[in-house]
């Protein structure tokens, strides 16, 4: 399968399309005669698009760039939706309908623009409510009645406010509960690599440390490779046995690089995006709280935590985050990540993280101050 990858300079026809696509979103002003070309123009849009959409911003349009904008020229009417099991349909005009339901009380889980199982139970229950045949297909009567509804729609965060109570029923103590850490990377795929070190070497034993440690607190805890695995998963492999798994939460590790070796310090990232109502409540209170255990306890610049939407952050079910645990290219950070007791001291302080996720704000204790003996004891 040809990888998808267009950047500055290139020219043909997919260029000419990728044109068109950022035309009609109102991104780039192509009036211009003459063959296409991704040019200095077709390069900035192309990063406003990537960061008005979470996605990493390169300026190359790669195999989810180009997805993400074949998925934005949808409109909420434009075609049939429906939940389809193998291929799941995605798109604006999904994310569109999915805030419509969730705005009017409607459970549809994360709004993600992606059509699973309970858009369609949520497309389902506006429609017993309207009179109409449940059939879970959003057509031209099923838009007509939620245009009747729009007028009294408020808006707000009902979503949040579902995902919030859930986290509250599920009570404070540990046991019981179910984690996915999902070392990056692996098999072939050794991640970035520097100063001696591999991303994927790193990660992986950081997963084991992680999951001793929940273990020891009473929580299950699942790795999506075992170390020293020739598995390759991606995003979507990842995502999917997360999603079996039940978890509550999830932890994926990577390592960072950069060209510039003063780059360093640490950074968690969780789904959501600008556009309204697409964060994820708990898994951005989880990246905060990761990342300031993190710096609390070691001596990595904090870069902070960032909405993104990445595959593996929009198609899990949980809350999920993504660490990136200092710049494998910067001397001072790589020398941290080959040093095992800081690897010991960074499993400490996401297990913690997830603890102080279900405390109630009450019972919650300053950053850097629970460790695995209060927790043991709780």
């Amino acid at each position: 399968m040809t990888t998808v990858r267009y950047r500055l300079g290139d020219t043909g026809p997919a260029i000419s399309e990728i044109r068109t696509k950022l035309t009609l979103l109102g991104l780039l002003d192509d009036t211009a005669p003459g063959p296409h070309t991704f040019d200095e123009d077709v390069d900035r849009a192309v990063r406003q698009f990537q960061q008005e959409r979470g996605l990493t911003v390169t300026g190359v349009v790669d195999a989810t760039t180009y997805r993400v904008l074949d998925e934005a020229r949808w409109r909420l009417g434009d075609r049939l939706l429906s939940y389809v099991v193998a291929n799941p349909q995605t798109g604006d005009d999904v994310l569109a309908l999915q805030r419509r339901l969730s705005e009017l009380g409607f459970d549809v889980g994360q709004v993600d623009g992606v059509f699973g199982p309970r858009t369609g139970e949520g497309v389902r229950e506006l429609q017993r409510n309207v009179g109409l045949s449940p059939d879970g297909t959003c057509g031209p009567s099923t838009f007509k009645a939620l245009d009747r509804l729009a007028p009294i729609v408020t808006g707000g965060r009902p979503d949040s406010l579902r995902a919030s109570e859930k986290l509250r029923q599920a009570g404070k103590r540990l046991p019981g509960k179910v984690v996915v850490i999902d070392p990056g990377h692996g098999g072939s795929d050794r991640g970035n690599t520097g100063q001696g070190l591999e991303e994927a070497a790193i990660v992986e034993d950081l997963a084991v440390r992680i999951e001793g440690r929940l273990a020891a607190t009473g929580v299950q805890a699942y790795l999506t490779r075992g170390p020293g695995s020739d598995t390759e998963l991606d995003e979507a492999a990842r995502a999917s046995f997360a999603n079996e798994t039940g978890a509550n939460l999830m932890v994926s590790l990577h390592v960072d690089a950069h060209p510039n070796p003063a780059a360093s310090g640490v950074s968690t990232y969780y789904y959501g995006g600008d556009r309204p109502g697409t964060t994820s409540a708990i898994g951005e209170q989880f990246a905060g709280l990761i990342q300031r255990e993190i710096v609390a306890r070691t001596d990595l610049v904090s870069c902070r935590s960032h909405a993104k939407t990445w595959d593996l952050l929009r198609h899990t079910k949980m809350a999920t985050v993504r660490v990136e645990l200092g710049y494998i290219t910067n001397e001072r950070d790589a020398a941290r990540l080959a040093d095992p007791d800081f690897r010991d001291v960074v499993a400490e302080a996401i297990v913690v993280a997830v603890q102080r996720v279900y405390l109630p704000t009450g019972e919650d204790a300053p950053t850097g101050v629970l460790n695995l003996r209060d927790l043991a004891q709780a």
